[in-house]
């Protein structure tokens, strides 16, 4: 997994790959005043909202 912090920590970009297999995830997290906003990279947003409420229980 790799995750890079932009814009003065006001964003961030993570790329995970699957362990064994050929699937990823990839999207960008902007922290606005109005709250955050997640924007897939390719992908549905109900994919990455999966991935990172595993990640987070892990």
């Amino acid at each position: 997994m790799i995750k890079t912090s932009m814009a003065r920590g006001r964003a961030v970009k993570l790329v995970a790959w699957e362990l064994g297999g050929g699937d990823y995830i990839s999207l960008n997290l902007y922290h606005l005043r109005t709250g955050p906003v997640l924007r897939p990279c390719e992908m549905s947003r109900e994919k990455v909202i999966a991935f990172l409420a595993d990640l987070r229980a892990g």
